[in-house]
């Protein structure tokens, strides 16, 4: 029998420590119960994000509402962004894929169906692969994504089949908002249109989402930041959920290049920019989390968040495979090491970040203004790519309080090889754009060319940091800067031009 040794195992944690919080841990106060659910899930947690793997499985096509940002695409690779697959799977070939990809990533510990249309939508579909998974890869934890249209009528099979994540994307609680962001809903065998239909759709959301609570299933909301439309109203929607038990709010930018297709793309509607969408994340933070690591992904992503392997894992190279009981325990007894293993780990540096942090209080903090800073990254919460390699800069914030994580800004490869340099300058000058913000690159390495340019913007490259810990080596930074002056309150903009 040949053995499934598709695509190559991620690296271990490589977390050493003070790389996995700042000033304090999401981990920090919550039951037992919850620790458990969350801290290897990375889309529930920012500190897992760096260490474990998730896997999206295309089963579900059909969707039972429209929205004005969505375009749904199948066999479609160009594209990363949610609603796009390169192959719908039937519901057996989703079950191979996942033991497959979960045997050659045992670092991969979440199986969710986020599309391309909606889990609920094909619950047939999407209930028997849940089933099949939770007799034959038990230790996978189980998420669903829905648009809530149908949630009330499901959650009892959610809950019987070990489903304990689920998101439900909410954009607004007022109909007359819901009406400019969906234009129709599917609802008891009839279309409806206009604000009826929100109508209907923010009550089954709101019945949904109390439903879950009750039965203890941990519920992430996803928002769509829309400016001139619901922009100042997640507010409201942030402070509803939280009300109502919600663990977690995950406000993401609304894409809107015309490229895709979408009714917003073609209509001319923008989307926000990186500090509209940070000052709104701030402002709907209190008593729940915000996610701030989401990387929009595609509905059959593979890997950790931020990368793709769904080309390591095609059908043509999964049916090929013969996968049996043997194997099935075999791989997931090597998950479950692995994941008690780093999950330890972390649960050392947590303690050690505690006791660092009670130390810290007792001297008088530094004082220093804030500065962002960029860090370059390949996963395993390390600063351990080069700047030219990028696709993606994970953002801080380093204060005199900590280290704060601010999100994921996308950016063009800008070493993509000899093809693509005559295109070299204006992709370093679009990366730059998307860092203007930033007084600081942290990478593992970095050219001449790219390094002046971005001395010349104001954004100082550090490549002194390689293969250390993210959130350790921000710190030591801005305690540099600190010493050296640089860190009076004069301006941002002031502080760049100086």
């Amino acid at each position: 029998m040949p053995t499934p040794t598709l695509g190559t195992p991620l690296s271990a944690s490589g977390c050493s420590a003070g790389s996995c919080g700042s000033k304090s841990s999401q981990m920090d106060g919550l039951s037992a119960d919850i620790q458990r659910k969350v801290q290897d899930h990375p889309c529930y947690s920012e500190e897992a994000h760096h260490h474990f793997a998730r896997m999206h499985v295309a089963v579900a096509p059909a969707c039972n509402i429209q929205c004005n940002y969505c375009n749904r695409k199948y066999d479609c690779s160009n594209e990363s962004r949610p609603g796009v697959v390169s192959e719908v799977l039937t519901p057996s070939q989703a079950v191979k894929k996942t033991l497959a990809v979960a045997a050659a990533i045992p670092q991969m510990s979440v199986l969710g169906i986020a599309g391309p249309g909606d889990a609920l939508a094909n619950p047939e579909r999407s209930f028997t692969v849940f089933r099949e998974l939770q007799l034959r890869a038990p230790d996978i934890k189980l998420c669903l994504s829905t648009n809530g249209l149908m949630l009330p009528e499901y959650v009892e099979q959610i809950a019987a089949a070990n489903v304990d994540h689920v998101t439900i994307t909410i954009n607004c609680i007022d109909p007359d908002i819901g009406a400019q962001i969906y234009p129709w809903i599917f609802w008891n065998h009839r279309r409806i249109h206009g604000r009826e239909a929100a109508e209907i759709l923010i009550a089954q959301q709101q019945k949904g989402l109390e439903m879950l609570v009750a039965r203890g299933i941990l519920v992430k909301i996803n928002s769509v930041l829309i400016p001139g439309i619901n922009d100042e109203h997640l507010k409201e929607v942030s402070r509803v959920v939280r009300a109502k038990g919600a663990f977690l709010h995950n406000v993401m930018p609304l894409i809107s290049d015309p490229a895709h297709g979408t009714y917003f793309g073609l209509s001319g509607q923008r989307g926000p920019t990186p500090e509209e969408l940070q000052n709104l994340q701030d402002a709907c933070a209190g008593d729940m989390n915000m996610m701030r690591h989401c990387r929009q992904c595609r509905a059959d992503a593979v890997g950790m968040l931020g990368e793709d392997r769904g080309a390591d894992f095609t059908m043509d190279k999964i049916e090929a495979l013969e996968i049996d009981a043997q194997f099935e325990q075999a791989a997931m007894q090597r998950r479950v090491a692995l994941r008690t293993e780093i999950n330890a780990e972390l649960e050392a540096k947590r303690a050690a970040r505690h006791t660092a942090i009670i130390s810290l209080l007792r001297p008088a903090k530094p004082q220093g203004r804030p500065v962002h800073m960029a860090v370059a990254s390949s996963g395993g919460g390390l600063i351990n790519q080069h700047f030219g390699h990028a696709k993606e800069f994970l953002i801080y914030e380093a204060s005199s309080a900590g280290v704060r994580f601010l999100g994921p800004r996308r950016a063009a490869q800008y070493c993509g090889g000899e093809a693509d340099c005559g295109e070299a300058e204006n992709t370093l000058a679009r990366t730059i754009a998307v860092l203007a913000d930033c007084e600081v690159v942290l990478c593992s390495r970095i050219g001449i060319e790219p390094w002046g340019k971005l001395e010349a913007a104001g954004i100082r490259p550090n490549g002194e940091h390689a293969m250390e810990p993210i959130e350790e080596a921000i710190g030591k930074v801005w305690q540099e800067m600190l010493a050296a002056g640089k860190l009076n309150a004069a301006p941002f903009e002031d502080q760049k031009m100086a």
